[in-house]
This record gives structure tokens, sequence and C-alpha cells, in this order.
């Protein structure tokens, strides 16, 4: 018993001697620790940022947990030591704050950081029309690839997706992807090119999964040239299901082999094109094709009025005939994209000598009341 005593003291004795390292200085950090100089953090709507330092005891990684695009971290992973981590986000240019959430990740210890960021302010974007707020816009200032975290996604998908387009549209994750919507000098650019034999172009979508139930919808639009194009801005519901029943809001389309009639129009069960009973009005829009010009739509529980530079086009009432006549008492989201050939814009075929073409997107704006 006491040989046995005198054991368990030097292996006592020893294990202290390893943790303390006889240094005088403070202890390393133990297995799996870690530390961090706070648990929540602030972000003004601009985009910016801010710091967040750590210690960690050993490897460690940094991510936003539920995959919010618009927050970033770096450096996002490490060794064993102490770091200070820049967090940045995406501007918001929602009106509303958002929130996230970080996770730092060391070994089996997990701590988490609450990422708020600031509303933006309301500029002074006056509505054409009376007696309506500004709800949402982006007038495109910051350079670079179209970015989720301002409320846009992509659409990928195979040529033949729709309408016997030809496109194939990507993201910018995608190798030919990397231009196929770009922000540069306050411009979107929308781009459709050959590459590798295929024909690529960008469809994108702001806050599909909320959209926005009536209101003024408006953007000033640059259209391409060339047999083949077809340009589009334009609505779809959130709860999508089927197609016409849950209607269609075009706000403004053209085809190349028609340069500079633009159409507007809608799409339900009582009216669509398949049977030739569809919504629609075409005006000629002098310059549509090089230049830029505003395309509007008021949207209300009682009627449509389009609009193109001010000027009324297309209107069509609520005539209280149901459903199938009017799905739209329900949240849209905004469409932008531009196909190639089609159904529609290769009706007259296409001349490839055409591309690459873009379609320029100056500003977006939602306005509710």
């Amino acid at each position: 018993m006491y040989r046995m005593s005198i054991l368990s003291i030097l292996l006592s004795s020893t294990v202290v001697l390893c943790a303390c390292g006889g240094s005088g200085e403070d202890s390393p950090i133990s297995a799996d620790s870690l530390k961090l100089s706070a648990q929540s953090i602030v972000i003004s709507a601009e985009s910016s940022q801010t710091h967040l330092s750590i210690s960690a005891s050993g490897e460690w990684r940094a991510f936003a947990t539920n995959g919010e695009d618009w927050i970033q971290v770096s450096p996002d992973y490490g060794s064993a030591g102490d770091y200070q981590l820049t967090i940045a986000a995406t501007e918001n240019i929602s009106f509303k704050p958002r929130e996230g959430q970080l996770t730092v990740k060391c070994g089996t210890n997990r701590q988490y950081v609450k990422v708020s960021q600031q509303a933006a302010t309301k500029p002074s974007i006056a509505c054409p029309l009376e007696g309506y707020e500004l709800a949402w816009h982006d007038e495109f200032d910051t350079d670079g690839p179209l970015t989720r975290g301002q409320g846009w996604s992509y659409q990928v998908a195979d040529a033949g997706w729709v309408n016997n387009e030809l496109q194939t549209y990507v993201d910018t994750s995608s190798p030919a992807g990397r231009n196929v919507a770009e922000v540069k000098d306050g411009i979107l650019s929308i781009n459709c090119f050959k590459e590798n034999g295929k024909i690529y172009s960008g469809r994108v979508y702001a806050h599909q999964s909320t959209g926005w139930k009536y209101g003024y919808v408006e953007a000033s639009i640059c259209l391409p040239s060339g047999k083949g194009t077809w340009p589009a801005f334009w609505m779809m519901p959130v709860n999508f299901k089927s197609w016409p029943h849950d209607g269609e809001i075009d706000i403004m389309e053209e085809v190349g082999y028609h340069p500079n009639y633009v159409s507007s129009s809608l799409h339900a069960d009582a009216h669509v094109h398949s049977n030739n009973t569809q919504v629609t009005k075409e005006v000629y829009c002098a310059g549509a094709e090089g230049s830029f010009h505003t395309y509007g739509m008021e949207w209300t529980k009682d009627y449509f009025q389009f609009y193109v530079d001010g000027k009324k086009t297309l209107y069509y009432p609520n005539k209280g005939l149901g459903v199938a006549d009017w799905p739209y008492d329900a949240p849209f989201y905004v469409i932008l994209n531009l196909a190639w050939g089609g159904a529609w814009g290769g009706q007259q075929g296409v001349d490839e000598s055409a591309l690459p073409v873009t379609m320029k997107v100056d500003w977006v704006r939602v306005w509710q009341k």
C-alpha cells in the first residue's frame, strides 16, 4: 500500500510538471478548448466588416451555420494558436435587419456567434405613382458577380429545359458562368455567349422565397440585338405548383427578330398563349435595343397597369371570375433573363454571328403601399 501511494504521488507530479512546463507562464489551452472574444457582433448595412479574436488548442474552422452566403469569414480555418478573424457581410439593401450565425469548431468544441446586420436606410427614390413607398431595390453599385447575399439567386438548367430554348443557364460557380451575370460601373450585365460549342446565359431571381404581393415594379433595361435573343423582365409565384394555373406576369419581353417591339402579358388558366387567349399588349419602343428604357407594372387587387417609359400600355382588371382568371392574389418574385432561341425567340431561326450579346440593367425597384 505504501509503495502504491508513492508511485501515485510520483505519477501525479509528472502530470503536473508536463502540464505546467515549469515556465511560470499561463497554462496552454486544454484539449479542444476554444475562446472567443464575443458571442454576438453587429455589422452596418453597407458592405462592411468587423473582427473577432479566437484562441484554439488545435485545428479549428469557422463557417456560417446555416449557409448564409451574405456572411464571410477570413481566415476560416487554422491550427492551434491565437487568431483575429475578419467577419464581413455584403450590403443589406432590403430595408430589414437580418440575422445569421457563425459556428467556430475546434475538435468536439463548438461555439456560436450571432451575426446581426442593420437594415439599409431607405433612399429618397420616389415612385412614379402616388401612394407608394420603396420596399426593395438594387442599383447595382457593387462591382463583381451578382451576389446571392443581396437577395439574388441563379437558375441552373440545361438547354431545352423550358420553351425549347438553346442556352444552358449557369451560375458564377461554373467555369463557363464566371461572367454570366456581372456588375460593373453601376450596371448589371446578363451575358449570353458561345463557349466550347455550347450557348450559355443567365437567369436570375430576386427574393425567390418571399417575393412581393401587389405594388409597383420597375426596371431600366437596355436590350440586346440579334436574331435569336429573347430578353425578359417578369414575375412568377413564390408558391408555384403548376403553370399556367398559378399565374405569370410578364412586364417586358422582346425577341430579336422583331426588334424594338416590347410586350407585356398575363398568363392564367383562363388566358394563355397555347390556346390564343393570352392577355398581351405589344408596343413599339424606339431604341429599345441599344439604349435604356423604363418598364413598369402596377399591380393591385383590382387591376394591372403596365408602362413603357411612363406611358400606359396593357390594362387588365380583376373581373371577379375567380382563380382561373385572377391567380394574382399571392406573392410573386422578379426574374431577369436572356434566353437564346426557343419557341418564340427562335421562331425565325437564330444568328450565332450575333453572339456574344448582353442585356443591361441599370436598376430594379419595387414599391408597395
